[in-house]
């Protein structure tokens, strides 16, 4: 066993000495990636699960490039005499052979099944020919970009010193002269609003001339990791984790994200939405290929004065080779990418995307890899390579959510609008199928916005619901109900992605919302035609109540409305939804208040279709976290699902690496008095039950040490908490001990709160007196219960009160649990809708009580209050780290005992040592 276990560390490299724990998670990696399966992985937070999976998966990378390169050379060796061999035999045979092939013919080898397999051989030999010769240049070029590094910024600097100020100069001298150089007709800004002729119904494949730049910097893809995970906070850390590692100086990495994120031109960057930035990066590089194409007919057509367009100078395909270069010869963040790209006058989204083919781990938000638009959109293909979904507890919710769109009464009024003013404007230079096309969405609109209570032409505002309420119909149901059923949506779907509707709406909207806004206008004619909409869409944004964010990448609650400047983007998603399977989905109508307020949602019920591609393309696919239990969600309803079979699965889960002495979980079914702590909905505002609890905290902050952390329910309950507290002393006999802090819901108070209650606590540490530490009253689901780190004395006690189980009378839960009942078998007796709810209470309960024990030397005591955890099966969905060593109490004195043991037995062992 110890020899097994010497082989294992030596295998993999390793920046230290690995836990046995680390050993063991990269040895289980190893093998799922190998034998291409899909792997559950399970590791808390502090036992080094980012530096066990580079390490694990990096090694399996390198082990198979050089694997894969020496049987490529072991055919080549022995292929290529083969090949040489019997050329020569079937030359010196075809004279002879004739008579006898002609006599015998059934009984030899038939020479099309022969003449097949040569030219399969050939074909192989090419290919790997050329693969191999693709490599070395790969490997050249990067060589002398690494070492060329002064002389090449040298060059630079001196070549482009003044170049991006002139062409940013020019680029603005050119914005300035044609919003002046208004004449009668369509000015030129207008020309890049009309759509193309659309001719797409037979679904043919044009091929863009224009993309020749393009195509140079496209490589073959070669064997990669993909790894994505949830912020880009987490991607940096990753980063830097990478960084630290032995692979740190070899590995070819590219860090992928949005425009928002990457961009270097300040005039797009000050643009106010993400779309607007998008959407104005597609302008200028069409303008950049239409400039350089129209360049070559200046000569054929002498009379028509050629356009300026409004191009970026950062768009350079000299410039994106060479940044791509650099990004796959150091590994970078995205800060150092950024700095990287406007110190090298070269754009760093298209660079990234550029680097994608030839590097060897690409990382990434959630959104850009499981959607699948945007994953295309990216460049990125999973076909035969390996992907690791990081902090994977909530993949479920992320899946659902990013295929789950709302759209506004709002949205739906001001979208008809905008699209009836572009048809006004537009008409006579649009072909009938655009015009057909047009048709049939404004039809959809006013139909959607008839399914509210709403009209067209009016402020939505304005318009009163005197029904209200919530109902759900499946996608057939309401397709009827919207009587475009007869429509075929996935024509529409087609026309909407090729003729780019949505973004020439945008940029037809921006334009002319902005000169009605100005206090003159020079053209009556061009007034008439679009003051209309400028008013409508003021109006709108006036009092823009009841619109939603879709899509949003950091949780705010206290961020401002958007400006509608782009409500068709939201439709045109919901359309497309609305093309799912129809037992897959349901649509939410909901009617509040005014038509502005009212929605409707797709809800996707089934987010296994998604994932299924995902799955299939892949060689093999990881999916970790800290904290997965219960891990039955996962399997049912995403990976059994997505057609992945029982024995392709495989599952690890390891313990934490600090002693098992250092973390006493207890379950309290009882208070102080001997009151059953029960928090159900029904019990948990009862006086008697509030008291008990408050009894339980005092005597807490009595024993223990540092910080305590107490998790509610809800925003609402512990409000209602914290109210009777006040109400009734028990808040100033909690504050002898401890200083109260209350988690606020605006997240940019978050950080001040916890730089507070850090302050209070190191204070009390190094100030001896009768205020020992804080307690931080928080919220499951909140801003607090993930990606916080409590470690040392800022958590020494985590308290959830209750089981924060989700609200059952929501009718979006009531759906998915039916489509579960209805689509699953029982598990134990118990319907997959009601261990649904069990899944989604427990998934929470896990990951407010990891944000304890952050370290190897770091302890904690964890307080689950509610009898209700007392149940077999309620404790096997607790990490396995922390149900072996839950300890059940039936009254609360031997519980407070244990507890205040657990911390003198700590405190005296740090003394000692």
């Amino acid at each position: 066993m110890a020899e097994e276990k010497g082989q294992t560390s030596s295998r993999f490299l390793f920046p230290f000495k690995p836990y046995s724990i680390q050993e063991e998670f990269m040895t289980a990696l190893y093998n799922v990636l190998e034998e291409g399966k899909i792997g559950i992985f399970e590791s808390p937070t502090g036992t080094g699960k980012s530096l066990s999976l580079i390490c694990g998966a990096l090694t399996w990378l390198r082990d198979f490039e050089e694997k894969t390169k020496l049987e490529a050379a072991q055919l080549l060796e022995d292929r290529l005499p083969q090949q040489l061999r019997s050329q020569d035999l079937q030359n010196s045979s075809d004279a002879g052979s004739k008579d006898s092939e002609a006599k015998a013919s059934g009984s030899e080898l038939d020479w099309v099944t022969e003449f097949v397999q040569k030219k399969a051989e050939r074909d192989l030999v090419d290919k790997l020919k050329d693969e191999e010769l693709r490599r070395k240049k790969r490997e050249e070029r990067l060589e002398q970009t690494r070492n060329n590094v002064q002389l090449k910024y040298a060059l630079k600097r001196k070549r482009d010193a003044d170049d991006t100020e002139h062409l940013i100069q020019m680029s603005k001298e050119v914005v300035t002269a044609e919003q002046l150089s208004n004449t009668d007709g369509l000015d030129k800004e207008d020309e890049g609003f009309i759509l193309a002729d659309y001719e797409s119904d037979d679904e043919k494949k044009s091929k863009d001339s224009s993309l020749s730049d393009e195509d140079d910097l496209e490589e073959e893809h070669v064997t990669k990791i993909y790894y994505c995970t949830r912020t880009h906070s987490q991607l940096a850390q990753f980063i830097h984790e990478v960084k630290k590692s032995p692979f740190g100086k070899e590995i070819r990495l590219v860090s992928l994200g949005s425009r928002q994120n990457l961009c270097v031109n300040e005039e797009v960057r000050g643009l106010k939405s993400i779309q607007q930035i998008n959407d104005r990066c597609r302008e200028m590089q069409k303008n950049k290929r239409a400039d350089r194409n129209g360049s070559e007919d200046t000569e054929e057509t002498p009379k028509r004065k050629r356009k300026s367009r409004v191009t970026c100078p950062f768009y350079s395909h000299e410039q994106m080779q060479s940044l791509r270069d650099e990004v796959l010869v150091e590994v970078k963040d995205i800060e150092q990418l950024v700095s990287l790209g406007k110190e090298m006058k070269a754009c760093p989204y298209y660079a990234s995307r550029y680097a994608i083919p030839p590097a060897q781990l690409v990382v990434m938000p959630y959104q850009t890899l499981l959607h699948s638009s945007t994953r295309r959109a990216s460049g990125i293909k999973l076909k035969g390579q390996v992907l690791v979904i990081d902090e994977a507890h909530n993949l479920i919710d992320t899946i659902t959510a990013i295929h789950s769109y709302k759209v506004t009464g709002s949205q739906l009024c001001c979208a008809h609008s905008q699209l009836s003013q572009y048809l006004e404007r537009y008409r006579s230079r649009l072909k009938a199928k655009n015009l057909m096309y047009i048709k049939q969405i404004l039809y959809i609109l006013v139909n959607l916005l008839q399914v509210l209570g709403g009209k067209v032409g009016q402020n939505p505002n304005m318009q009163k619901i005197f029904q209200g309420g919530t109902e759900l119909q499946s996608i057939n149901d309401f397709l009827f109900r919207a009587q475009f059923d007869n429509i075929n949506l996935f024509k529409v779907q087609r026309y909407y992605a090729k003729s780019m509707l949505s973004q020439k709406l945008l940029g037809f909207v921006e334009k002319y919302q902005d000169l009605v806004s100005k206090p003159f206008n020079a053209q009556n004619q061009k007034e008439s035609k679009t003051s209309a909409l400028g008013n409508f869409l003021q109006n709108l944004n006036d009092n823009a109540s009841g619109l939603v964010k879709l899509h949003e990448q950091e949780e705010s609650v206290d961020k401002e409305q958007p400006v509608m400047a782009s409500p068709m983007m939201h439709i045109e998603g919901f359309i497309f939804a609305l093309t799912s399977v129809n037992k897959d989905g349901r649509v939410v109508i909901q009617r509040q208040g005014t038509v502005s307020q009212s929605s409707l949602k797709f809800l996707l019920l089934n987010p296994a279709v998604h994932f299924a591609e995902v799955v299939k393309e892949c060689r093999a696919v990881v999916i970790a976290g800290g904290t997965m239990q219960p891990v039955a969600d996962f399997k049912d309803q995403l990976l059994f699902n997505s057609g992945v079979s029982a024995d392709r699965l495989a599952e690890f889960s390891c313990g934490h690496v600090i002693p098992p002495e250092n973390i006493l979980p207890i379950i309290l079914g009882n208070g102080p008095s001997g009151q059953q702590l029960e928090f159900t909905f029904q019990k948990r505002d009862k006086t008697p039950l509030l008291d008990e609890c408050g009894r339980v905290l005092v005597n807490l902050c009595k024993v223990v040490p540092g910080g305590i952390v107490c998790f509610f329910p809800s925003y609402e309950y512990e409000n209602l908490v914290y109210k009777h507290w006040e109400k009734t002393g028990l808040l100033v006999q909690l504050e002898t001990k401890k200083k109260i802090f209350q988690e606020p819901r605006k997240a940019s108070l978050v950080e001040q709160v916890l730089s507070e209650y850090s302050r209070c606590i190191q204070h009390s540490s190094e100030t001896p007196g009768p205020i020992t530490g804080a307690l931080l009253l928080s919220v499951v689901g909140g801003k607090m219960s993930e990606g916080i780190n409590f470690s040392d004395d800022l958590g020494r006690c985590v308290v959830m009160i209750g089981m924060p189980f989700p609200n059952v009378n929501s009718p979006e839960l009531q759906e998915r649990m039916a489509y579960l009942d209805k689509n699953m078998a029982k598990a134990d007796g118990k319907s997959p809708g009601k261990v649904l709810l069990e899944n989604l209470c427990m998934k929470a309960v896990n990951q407010s009580i990891g944000r304890a024990i952050r370290h190897r030397e770091d302890y904690a005591n964890i307080v689950l209050l509610d009898h209700r955890y007392t149940q077999s099966r309620i404790i096997g969905k607790l990490p396995s780290w922390i149900r072996g060593r839950t300890r059940t109490e039936a009254s609360f004195g031997p519980a407070l005992a244990a507890i205040g043991k657990f911390f003198k037995d700590r405190k005296s062992l740090g003394n000692a040592t």
